[in-house]
């Protein structure tokens, strides 16, 4: 299992997850021009959401995720009963979830990855570096920052910003931390705070909705800053949108028409979990400007 995605854990694990099955999508998921969804969805009459069961700040089994926070709010509004078809969001996610018809959308998916159709962007984040306060890295922004030279910085293992911390000479005091992890028994992002608040490394670099919410639960004050002025190596800044069937275009609009309709509330819930949220110039959106577009 993956303790999160190539940019969250698909953000970490993406990149392992299997192809989706297009032809068995363009088979059983036709569409019409009237915007019926009834050729789309399991179930018009509800809001079927693919998600793991174990993925803190995301979803989990008890609903207590921020994308388990905007499905309910978004199956409110459809005015849909809300159920969940849960699995590890490793290899064979889509394949298992979407790709089978077990569901109907993923509520978090990088814009621009192939593996489903994507709808347009809700959120716009990147990968935050956390410090303590007082550190004097409270307002480092990019792994390039002469500031990080010899410190002992997390990193979990395989994600993009390793490249960057690579081609910035930061590997060598490094602490990495496992990307694929049992999650019913461990959590990487949980392990690089808690080092952090002991002070067994002195910064850590994680994706930014995990950087907020475990920064929030600390038991120190930390402070999250995007990494969002890099001029080598991967870029850490990226959109998320949902995810659906290739095929699945009318239940694209839909989900497409929610976002712009309820932006300002879709903000709140990310703000509340403390997700860091830019716009498109890269500045913060606090609780005041969050009603812009991501």
């Amino acid at each position: 299992m993956t303790e999160a995605g190539r940019h969250r854990r698909w953000l970490f694990s993406v990149l392992a997850i299997a192809a989706l099955s297009v032809a068995d999508g363009a088979a059983r998921a036709q569409t019409t021009d009237s915007g019926d969804l009834s050729f789309e969805l399991v179930d018009p009459k509800v809001l079927r959401v693919c998600a793991d069961p174990r993925n803190l700040p995301f979803s989990n089994e008890k609903g207590e995720g921020f994308e388990n926070k905007l499905a309910e709010f978004f199956a409110d509004k459809l005015q849909k009963k809300l159920d969940y078809v849960f699995f590890p969001q490793a290899t064979g996610f889509v394949r298992m979830t979407l790709g089978a018809h077990r569901c109907d959308v993923i509520m978090g998916f990088p814009q621009g990855d192939d593996l489903v159709q994507g709808t347009n962007p809700y959120y716009r984040t990147s990968y935050a570096l956390i410090a303590k306060a007082g550190s004097g890295l409270e307002n480092v922004d990019t792994l390039e920052d002469e500031r990080l030279k010899g410190k002992h910085i997390g990193i979990i293992a395989g994600t993009p910003p390793a490249t960057n911390m690579a081609i910035a000479g930061l590997m060598t005091n490094a602490k990495p931390y496992p990307l694929m992890i049992d999650t019913r028994f461990d959590n990487s992002a949980q392990a690089m705070v808690d080092d952090l608040t002991a002070g067994t490394i002195d910064a850590g670099v994680l994706w930014g909705p995990m950087a907020g919410f475990y920064a929030k639960k600390a038991t120190q004050p930390l402070h999250v800053t995007p990494l969002v002025k890099e001029t080598s190596g991967p870029k850490l800044v990226y959109r998320i949108g949902m995810g659906v069937r290739p095929a699945d275009q009318n239940w694209k609009r839909q989900l497409n028409r929610l976002i712009q309709e309820n932006q300002a509330e879709i903000n709140k819930i990310l703000i509340d979990f403390g997700v860091p949220l830019l716009d498109e110039s890269d500045r913060p959106l606090g609780a005041e400007t969050a009603k812009k577009l991501p």
